[in-house]
């Protein structure tokens, strides 16, 4: 198996990480510290990657799951953000994981005001311009067009009728915590050694101290990239970070029509910030997105939605439903912190809004330790590239030319050949060129009324380093999001813990 992370393999890096020397640590096992992995040891740099908790433990998997081509940062003027986000997507899109990521119409409608819509054509016009000026991004995407009341009610079935609209494009993670895994599992066939449950709590020098399960340890390494997000500050105390909420909730499809569209619905008072109804694989709609700056030290337990976001997100949303939705209909709410970065031309606060806060990213070294914060899990890839760049110049070994762009992670491959692969279409999805092996461990469910199967399950810890029932149902699938679908999945989780492990 390409890349496998099973328990023997963990116990086989953990015990070869203690007292050992490597060119390069990276602290973090989110998309950002397994993108840096894989960089980097895909130029020859011997790498071990350290995470406190588990793959995409932290904010990587509360993510609105999409990959974007920067309209919004089109709206604030910051061109090379969005043609860097346009060129990333394509990336995705086309080469990296295709398997992973879809195409995804964003509907604005009439009903939200002809003002609106007049605003969000311009804007999509805007970033189809952006999109063919990258390379990949010409054929990526249809254009942005103007639809008819009969396309909204087709698209959105829950809209108010008699309206059109306007449609854009933009791409869709099937989840992003999977593309985490992927990630770390496509390091992982690089020769990167990844320790879960590994708190790197010192950089002493070349000396990186640990603890884990199993107790401390010492690596020594050149260099160490600090990918904590928003816990950064932690080992880079001089970094300027403003961390702000991003929340959404989830509704059964069905209660909007089952939609094909993301629909998109401004904020009463806002020409560039959205909430989205986005439509999900399995059958649910997230609505999201807020954006509440978080005041003091970023706790370790999960962020919650506050009684006042699910009353913006709601209210938002139903501004154009022919039937309002209430909070009976949410079975379920999630929210991540975003790991911004205060610039240096900055006061002592962040001003008016996070939501103003550019949304690029930082390099900054302090000894050997050079922390890589900020950014969007769109262009993970190039602030990854960029980051080892900076290390690969100060070890004075390993190629210096990045080949990522190129390489496609594990299950990945044309579309043309994806859509051959002999399994059912959700397991390729989210497994690619890997879908037969998983159906083959098992097709039972876990819980009625979910897609999800054992098989899966039994995957997860024999390939892709689950070790908890969190991991199981919170990471490798994402059951949890739903409490009392993860009430009934726990007891099944736990049996398949005990066989696997």
């Amino acid at each position: 198996m390409i890349g496998s992370l099973s328990p023997a393999r963990r116990a086989r890096d953990l015990t070869g990480v203690a007292g050992a020397t490597v060119d390069l640590v990276v602290v973090g096992g989110g998309v950002t510290g397994a993108g840096v992995a894989l960089d980097a040891a895909s130029r020859g740099v011997s790498v071990v990657l350290l995470e406190r908790a588990d793959l995409a433990a932290g904010t990587s998997r509360w993510s609105s799951k999409l990959v974007h081509g920067g309209l919004r940062y089109l709206a604030h003027g910051e061109i090379g953000l969005a043609r860097e986000s346009a060129r990333e997507r394509a990336v995705l899109l086309g080469t990296t994981a295709p398997h992973l990521v879809r195409p995804l119409p964003f509907l604005v409608p009439d009903a939200a005001g002809r003002d609106v819509t007049a605003l969000a054509e311009l804007g999509g016009r805007l970033g189809d311009a952006v999109r063919f000026s990258v390379p990949g991004g010409r054929g990526s995407l249809p254009p942005a067009r103007r639809v008819t009341a009969s396309d909204v009610g087709r698209l959105t079935p829950a809209v108010r009728p008699g309206r059109g609209g306007v449609v854009f494009w933009d791409g869709q993670l099937v989840d992003d915590a999977r593309l985490v895994v992927t990630l770390a599992r496509t390091a992982a066939a690089y020769g990167v050694r990844i320790v879960t449950g590994a708190t790197v709590t010192a950089v002493d020098g070349a000396d990186v101290h640990v603890t884990t399960d199993d107790g401390p340890l010492v690596v020594r390494a050149g260099a160490v990239v600090n990918a904590a997000g928003v816990w950064a500050q932690r080992l880079a105390p001089r970094i300027r970070l403003v961390p702000s909420r991003g929340s959404h909730l989830l509704v059964p499809g069905v209660r909007l029509g089952s939609p094909s569209a993301a629909l998109t619905v401004p904020l009463p008072g806002s020409r560039s910030r959205y909430v989205f109804a986005l439509p999900q694989p399995d059958g649910l709609v997230h609505l999201g997105l807020t954006d509440e700056p978080v005041e003091g030290p970023v706790p370790d337990d999960d962020a919650a939605p506050s009684d006042a976001e699910v009353r913006q997100l709601l209210d938002t949303v139903n501004q154009v439903l022919a039937e309002p939705l209430t909070r009976a209909d949410v079975v379920g709410a999630y929210a991540g912190y975003r790991p911004l970065v205060l610039p240096e031309s900055a006061g002592a606060g962040p001003g008016d809004s996070t939501a103003d806060l550019s949304r690029k990213h930082l390099l900054l070294w302090d000894g050997p330790v050079l922390t890589v914060v900020g950014g969007k899990l769109t262009t993970y890839r190039a602030m990854a590239e960029q980051a080892v760049d900076a290390v690969v110049a100060r070890l004075g070994r390993g190629s210096a030319r990045s080949a990522t762009a190129r390489l496609p992670l594990v299950g990945a491959a044309p579309r043309i050949a994806l859509d051959r692969v002999p399994a059912p279409a959700r397991l390729v999805a989210r497994y690619g060129t890997e879908a037969p092996l998983v159906e083959a461990l098992g097709p039972a469910l876990v819980t009625a009324g979910r897609p999800e199967t054992l098989g899966e399950l039994r995957f997860a810890v024999r390939h892709e380093g689950a070790r908890t029932v969190a991991d199981l149902l919170d990471r490798r699938t994402r059951i949890g999001l739903v409490p009392a679908d993860r009430e009934r999945a726990v007891a099944v989780a736990e049996q398949v813990l005990a066989e696997e492990s």
